[in-house]
Order: C-alpha cells, then structure tokens, then sequence
C-alpha cells in the first residue's frame, strides 16, 4: 500500500459526497391546476367498473395507487375473455407526458387516451353511449357532474374528468426532491450521470427523454404461449396495420406509429420515477428487480441488430451496482394509497355534492 493512500481514497470519496450534493436534489414536479370537483368526478369514475362493457373492469383494476398506479403483473389483465400482453405503465405524472403507451402510438392529449382505454375492445370494450346512459342512471353523478359544471352526465365530460384526475397523480417528497440522498446514493448518482451513461435517456425531472429506443430487452413468450394474451395481441397488430400479424412472434413496439424498420421493436423511454412502487420492469414485465435491471444494462442490454448503439457494457463493479440501485430508488417518494387517490364510498354523498356546488358558484 501505498503512504496516505486510505487518507487519499477518503478526500476523493469526500469530494466526490461534496460535488454530488450540490446536484443531489432535483426540481419537484409540480402539479397542475385542477378543479377540485372536476378531478373528484375524475377519481369516481376512475373506481367505476360500470365504465367497462360488462362492468368486470374499472380504471383502477390495472392501474392501483398502491402500486403508483400499476398492478404489479408482468402482463396485465384485460377485458373478459382475454388477457394483456403489455407491462402496465405507470400513471405517476401522466399529465407531464407527450406521448403515452409503451409505443407512443397516443400522443395527443390524456382525453384521446381516456377514450382508447375504454372503447379499445381488448381493454374494458365499451360502447360510449351507454357509458353516458349508465352515467345519467345515477343520481349521485347527475349531481357531480353539475357540480363539476358539466351539465349533466356525458361521455366527453367523462373523459375531461378522469383527465382532471389523472392531472393530480403526482411525485411528491422523494429523496432526489428533498436532498435526502445517502451516501450510496450519492456515489449512484455519480455513475448515473457519468460512468452508466443513463442520463443520456433518462433526463428531465421525469428521468425520460420521452423518445423511443430499442434496448434489445428480450420479447415475453407469454403472449404467444397463453392463448388469450395472444389474441389481445393479434387484434392490436392487426388494427395497427401489421403485416403477417398471425404468425408475428414479436412485439415491434413503436413500428406501428410509422411501419418503419429502423423503428422496429423500439419503445418509449419509461419514467424513472416511483420504481420502488411499480416493479417488475420492461414494457412485458421481464425484469423482476431493480437489480436485474441495472445487470441488464451492464451487460450492455439485450441482444438485437438494431438495438442503441448507446447500449454497451458499462463494466461496473458489484458496489457500483449496488450504489446505482440505491439511486434509482431516490426517485421515489410518498405512496398514492392515500384519501386523495383511492376511492372510499362514503366519500361521495350529497352533503359533499353541495359544498362543491357552493365553491363552483
């Protein structure tokens, strides 16, 4: 050994806690202006499986607040008689987003995506017309969606609703927010930003560059191998314009926006944030752990000609792996299984009606 070195090694590892604590805490995403009675109409509706064609299915049957919005499945559920062959997403500050599926093929507004996640018929597969009949039957919604001032039950009020709603389900108090890094998270977030390379993808204070990348993650043989995750499959490549869609045995992601082959088996840059709430990982949900994850990149991802040529093995040692996961685990912050986001029956009597009337008026 070297003189001084252990004193060496520790003013470069002091250094080092310095350097990254004046970047350790990120800007705080900050939530919309939302009308209180519009979003609580939002969230009832969000509760309600009377918004599915047989009423088996409501929003909130995929997407759990005690999840940050998820269910915790590999490949989702789906409507009656099939079953997903996606990962579900994250609803974690969705009204930040620019586009939205794994494949971004949605990229207008959370309205336009409210209205495919209710009519597509693999999903809840309901008729919107009698969404807004089964709407107008109930009394206490006739008074909501007044108080809301949306006249009475429609299903474009509907949808702006469960928007609102979805506008409030936001990050909050996380340590990357707070400045509460640990030490090896600080060390994380070094290599993060430099030696892992991850901020070249995942920037901005969502951790994504919303753009779509193919990191060779390996397909699912689930959704050709269960039967009815396999036809949730065909009937979306199908509707998407897939050529030789019944004997297609991968997932070719953001390819339908544009039919293009660089964009094959390419898929948006998921959000970072509430990973500790959302595993298992990927667009199909083949990653079980944060740290099967952070192997999969050191391994330089998965094994595809067209992958990102950004994707190479980062040759990091078992303590930087362990340092980057406690990172990652920093951008998550207080759980959504809250009175804010869950929905409780007693919260929605008239008494309440009327008080949001009077703030309305």
């Amino acid at each position: 050994m070297k003189p001084h070195s252990s004193l060496t090694k520790g003013l470069k590892v002091g250094l080092l806690a310095i350097l990254c604590a004046g970047a350790a805490q990120a800007e705080a995403i900050k939530p919309k202006d939302v009308d209180p009675a519009l979003a609580e109409l939002g969230k009832r509706l969000f509760y309600d499986a009377r918004l599915s064609g047989d009423t088996s299915l409501a929003c909130a049957s995929c997407h759990q607040p005690d999840k940050a919005f998820t269910d915790g499945l590999a490949l989702s559920e789906a409507y009656s008689g099939v079953s997903h062959f996606r990962n579900t997403p994250t609803l974690a500050n969705v009204g930040k987003r620019a586009a939205w599926n794994h494949d971004g093929r949605l990229g207008t507004n959370l309205n336009d995506v409210t209205r495919e996640m209710i009519t597509e018929t693999y999903l809840m597969n309901m008729d919107m017309r009698l969404m807004q009949e089964r709407l107008k039957q109930d009394p206490v919604y006739v008074e909501m969606f007044r108080a809301a001032g949306l006249g009475e039950p429609s299903n474009g009020g509907a949808r702006k609703a469960i928007a609102a709603f979805q506008d409030t389900i936001v990050s909050r108090n996380a340590p990357i927010d707070t400045g509460d890094l640990t030490a090896a998270a600080l060390r994380g977030q070094a290599l993060f930003n430099g030696k892992a390379g991850c901020v070249s993808c995942h920037s901005g204070d969502r951790y994504t560059d919303d753009k779509v990348h193919n990191t060779g993650v390996q397909d699912n043989p689930e959704i050709w191998a269960d039967p009815e995750r396999h036809i949730a499959f065909v009937t979306y490549a199908k509707f998407m314009g897939v050529e030789n869609y019944m004997n297609l045995r991968q997932d070719l992601g953001a390819f339908v926006r544009d039919h293009s082959y660089t964009s094959r088996r390419t898929f948006l840059t998921p959000s970072l944030r509430e990973l500790t709430h959302t595993a298992p990982y990927m667009h199909n949900g083949t990653l079980a752990t944060l740290e099967e994850v952070v192997d999969f990149y050191n391994a330089g991802g998965g094994a595809d000609t067209l992958k990102d040529q950004r994707i190479r093995p980062l040759d990091l040692n078992d303590s930087e792996k362990s340092d980057l996961v406690e990172f990652l685990k920093s951008l998550s912050g207080d759980s959504f299984d809250t009175d804010a986001y869950v929905w409780r029956k007693d919260d929605y009597d008239y008494t309440l009606i009327e008080n949001w009337r009077e703030t309305a008026n």
